[in-house]
């Protein structure tokens, strides 16, 4: 793992260097799927910048899909999940969203994942965990 301290003095802010160095790392498998990244303790000791520092870098991350943070465990290296097709008819229009608490819930996801809204020419909604789901031009519903 790459401890070095961030450069401060660099044109790229500090937080996206951070976000850089943890999305290389998990690019190259020194974090796998799975796996519960260091603590945010030991990140700011390694890269020399504050705790809020980090903790942005993290969201940077969670909003790209490459972590996902779980309550009393950590923030761990998403598994990359094969995504169904929805075919969509002519008139339904797809919009994406961050999902209420509520969603969140039910969908069981990750803080950064957003929802795709499928809302159909009747006026009815269909929503989707747009981690698990990718909408193609087709039949009906």
């Amino acid at each position: 793992m790459d401890r070095t301290p961030v450069d401060p003095t660099s044109d790229r802010p500090v937080v996206k260097q951070v976000a850089d160095r943890i999305r290389t790392q998990i690019q190259d498998g020194v974090f796998q799927p799975g796996q519960v990244l260091p603590g945010e303790h030991h990140m700011t000791e390694w890269f020399g910048v504050s705790r809020a520092s980090v903790r942005e870098a993290l969201t940077i991350l969670r909003g790209e899909g490459l972590v996902e943070t779980i309550p009393r465990v950590g923030t761990r290296v998403r598994a990359e999940r094969a995504k169904a097709t929805v075919p969509i008819a002519a008139g339904v229009q797809v919009t994406a969203r961050m999902p209420s608490e509520a969603e969140r819930r039910e969908y069981a996801l990750p803080l950064g994942v957003p929802v795709m809204v499928l809302t159909h020419p009747d006026g009815t909604m269909q929503v989707l965990p747009a981690d698990r789901f990718a909408v193609v031009a087709g039949d009906e519903v």
